[in-house]
């Protein structure tokens, strides 16, 4: 098992909550981490069609099965447990009772928030960081076109196949757990859609008009990838240093594998001219602070910023009362284009300093205070 950041932080919350929610995407190794970390709880799989059906029937004769706890993996397909899990967690004085997965955000908080409020912290769990993984240098490619899914790093699987089946699964089930979609080859088709604009603002009227759908079944869908974990938005930050400033947030990808599958990349040699490798490279950045912020169980505080004359920050880190830019480029070689951005920010606001994030392999700490840190060198800074 590939050793996870997160369970320092799952360790730290199953000592202050009566029970803990470990959510991400479908197998981003939340049962195996939730295994390894409580092995002495009896593991129960609500996936398991027999399984369910007993915890559906009869939840209250379920949970009396596992008096002193236990996992409940993919917790969300049997709402009815919550309000007896309730009853249950109140009873007993203890803290790390019980365990629950799940790949459906939504789901999973809805049924959460009715019935299990205060009593439960959280965990999102996505796939493996740069620090997990430990690329080698050069390998920037490769780590775009494979993601960060554990299993593609503990078997010898095919990657082209291993996405066309995650896609598979993924359409056939989650999707119609979340929502009543009757034309699944029209929402596979939006899914790529989604693909071809990682890293661009979210338009919906354009997403809508290609894929042949209103505005509002644009925003539905939307939500359903946001709720399994497929997509996410990066909110544009709002101080009003400019009033002239976009609003409208950017859609980025949970995983890069996923994204490029969805492209229809399929070699690492393809990523070297092709038009979307700075997305991806952009998205793959964002992610590893994203992972971060998670694996240590703190809030998203991540932003980016942009005016209508063209100015831009790739993204912005909200720390405390410090806004830290980070510019993101995949070419190995710096020019001073690469700074524009960041030294705009930086008069604008009266501050120093930052970080840009590329494609080469050399560390430069400019006498501007602002960092040039290689992809692999990332989990090195100090944020």
């Amino acid at each position: 098992m590939i050793p996870r950041k997160a369970e320092k932080e799952l360790k730290s919350l199953s000592k202050q909550y009566k029970a803990i929610a470990v959510t991400g995407p479908r197998q981003s190794g939340k049962t195996t981490l939730v295994r390894k970390v409580f092995s002495e709880k009896q593991y129960v799989n609500l996936e398991n069609p027999d399984i369910r059906r007993f915890a559906v029937d009869d939840p209250r004769g379920f949970l009396s099965t596992y008096s002193d706890g236990a996992i409940l993996d993919e917790v969300q397909r049997t709402p009815e447990l919550f309000s007896y899990l309730q009853q249950i967690l109140d009873e007993k004085d203890q803290n790390g009772q019980f365990i629950l997965t799940g790949s459906n955000n939504f789901l999973l908080q809805e049924n959460i928030s009715q019935s299990l409020a205060g009593r439960v912290g959280y965990l999102f769990l996505l796939p493996l960081s740069i620090e997990e993984i430990s690329p080698e240098t050069g390998q920037t490619n490769q780590l775009m076109l494979k993601g960060g899914y554990p299993e593609l790093y503990q078997k010898e699987i095919e990657i082209d196949k291993y996405y066309a089946n995650y896609i598979r699964t993924y359409i056939e089930r989650d999707v119609r757990l979340l929502k009543n979609i009757n034309d699944l080859y029209v929402f596979e088709r939006f899914l790529r859609l989604c693909a071809g604009r990682t890293g661009q603002l979210l338009n919906m009227s354009s997403l809508a008009s290609d894929t042949g759908i209103d505005v509002k079944t644009v925003a539905s869908w939307i939500g359903v990838l946001e709720a399994s974990f497929i997509v996410f938005r990066l909110q544009p930050y709002h101080k009003n240093y400019n009033k002239r400033i976009v609003k409208m947030p950017k859609l980025y990808f949970y995983d890069t594998g996923l994204a490029a599958a969805l492209m229809g990349i399929n070699s690492a040699s393809q990523l070297d001219i092709h038009p979307f490798r700075g997305s991806l490279f952009e998205n793959l950045v964002i992610l590893e602070f994203l992972k971060r912020i998670y694996n240590n169980g703190k809030p998203n505080n991540l932003f980016f910023w942009r005016n209508n004359t063209g100015n831009e920050i790739d993204l912005l880190i909200k720390s405390g009362e410090r806004r830290i830019p980070v510019e993101i480029k995949s070419g190995q070689t710096i020019t001073e284009d690469f700074f524009k951005g960041i030294k705009y920010w930086n008069k604008l606001t009266q501050t120093e300093g930052g970080y840009l994030v590329y494609g080469g392999d050399m560390i430069q700490n400019r006498s501007n205070g602002i960092h040039a840190v290689p992809l692999h060198r990332l989990p090195n800074i100090n944020i």
